[in-house]
């Protein structure tokens, strides 16, 4: 997928930052295990200050504003290949000390466990994503890591390819004080799949709000995605 967010009013000037994601998934089969790839490549511009509240981001930026390359995330998940009604994935997540500048990632190596779970009840689809990363290398002078993340999703399926949707990212930073530490959005919106010649193609938008936030962290945010679907084998 291509995942776009935007986000609305930062700190004292109303601000706006922008990060997206380039995150292709790749499955393949092993025996009777299926092996599930992700990989989130974020391309970031940044306005400043801001006190956190942005996914994958430094708690603290003071001054100036930025852009480049920021911190890529490989997670594999290894999963069960036979039909169920409970799909479950749990794998290693790692985080690459890949940002071009101070601001758009955290100087750090960081690992940790990763776990999703999915079920499909028609019309419905609903699922879970939880992962928390430490860090273990990287810069000296840059903060350590300890970040919480997770990521519910809901999906109804309307007739035509259309569906109702809603997967907001809640973050927790263990290392910030504990009034500062919890970014939670809620919000959802619409998607549609739809065929451009033979390849089908997942577009959906969504907004958020932040109910509990950093200061200065964004108060709203806009995501646009399109996911190109091709078929296994």
């Amino acid at each position: 997928p291509f995942q776009n967010n935007s986000y609305f009013g930062i700190g004292p000037n109303r601000q706006t930052a922008n990060v997206l994601n380039i995150q292709p998934v790749i499955p393949f089969t092993v025996g009777n295990w299926n092996i599930i790839t992700r990989t989130i490549l974020p391309i970031v511009y940044l306005p400043a200050p801001i006190d956190g509240g942005i996914p994958g981001l430094p708690q603290n930026i003071p001054s100036g504003s930025t852009n480049g390359l920021g911190d890529i995330n490989f997670t594999a998940f290894l999963s069960p290949a036979s039909p169920r009604k409970l799909i479950w994935g749990i794998g290693p997540s790692l985080g690459l000390n890949t940002a071009t500048s101070d601001f758009t990632g955290t100087g750090k190596w960081t690992a940790g466990p990763s776990l999703v779970l999915l079920m499909q009840p028609k019309p419905w689809t609903v699922g879970l994503l939880v992962r928390n990363l430490w860090s273990f290398a990287g810069q000296s002078n840059r903060e350590s890591v300890n970040s919480f993340m997770t990521q519910f999703f809901v999906n109804y399926n309307l007739p035509g390819g259309w569906y109702l949707t809603s997967s907001p990212v809640i973050t927790a930073n263990w290392q910030a004080p504990s009034g500062e530490r919890w970014t939670v959005p809620l919000g959802g919106g619409i998607g549609k799949i739809l065929r451009i010649g033979r390849l089908p193609v997942n577009l959906q938008v969504q907004g958020f709000g932040n109910v509990v936030a950093p200061e200065n962290a964004p108060d709203w945010s806009l995501r646009f995605q399109a996911q190109l679907l091709f078929p296994k084998g």
